[in-house]
């Protein structure tokens, strides 16, 4: 993963929190941010990788929607089963896309990766083996999420797969309870504050809206997947496998 500053943006008592945005601040400790935010993280990327790998299809795409700084792209290109496919990054946010063309350059040299803004919601899909939406799902309002996803499976063929990471919320109320204070305790383990964790929390409050892993499983059988299940989680955030 590049290098980036440390992510101090929440650390003051902020006068106005507004929202959650993912703007130049945000682009410039982003990889310090998610790796010290989002348990699991190094593992759900590799596994990214070589989930990829094993359904990549010569002449399709491998698209990665919300790709942020590459990393799922870059983990993707790794495996040389991917070597046949056209590897694509869509992100709606300039600044994330601006570092990703930048990261990706440096980490490989010559590279036909395609990146490409805008809003994945409205964007055509086809001829594709797998769609990655890791930790992107989340952001976008809950009334456009099925017709996303069956926009992706109607892209799919018979065996191709969508990875999805997401931060779920446990049905039980006082389990989610526990998995959202073990959180904290992962964040303050990174070196995040009292302050910076709930300064954080208020800025992504009504920007990040997760669901149960029961909410994603029927939303995605609903959308013509014929299997689908959980495949990693670490406290809140689970990674699921969907199977055209």
């Amino acid at each position: 993963m590049m290098n980036s500053d440390r992510d101090n943006l929440f650390a003051q008592t902020l006068a106005d929190p507004g929202l959650f945005t993912f703007n130049e601040s945000v682009v410039g400790v982003f990889p310090d941010m998610i790796q010290r935010s989002v348990p699991g993280y190094g593992t759900v990327i590799a596994m990214t990788g070589q989930l990829a790998a094993r359904h990549a299809r010569t002449g399709s795409c491998i698209v990665d929607l919300g790709c942020s700084l590459g990393a799922s792209l870059l983990a993707a290109a790794s495996h040389p089963e991917t070597a046949g496919c056209e590897l694509i990054g869509i992100d709606n946010s300039p600044a994330m896309l601006r570092q990703c063309r930048s990261t990706l350059d440096k980490a490989l040299p010559n590279n036909t990766i395609r990146l490409q803004t805008g809003d994945i919601t409205e964007q055509h899909y086809d001829n594709t083996c797998v769609f990655i939406m890791n930790y992107t799902l989340q952001f976008i309002p809950p009334n456009r999420r099925l017709a996303l996803v069956k926009k992706l499976r109607d892209a799919l063929q018979p065996g191709d797969i969508l990875i999805l990471s997401e931060k779920i919320e446990l049905a039980e109320p006082a389990m989610n309870a526990r998995m959202i204070d073990m959180h904290h305790d992962f964040k303050r383990a990174q070196g995040y504050s009292d302050l910076e964790i709930a300064n954080k929390r208020q800025a992504l409050e009504n920007v990040l809206i997760p669901e149960t892993r029961q909410g994603h499983i029927d939303r995605l059988n609903q959308a013509g997947f014929s299997h689908c299940d959980v495949w990693f989680q670490c406290f809140n955030f689970a990674s699921f496998i969907a199977v055209a």
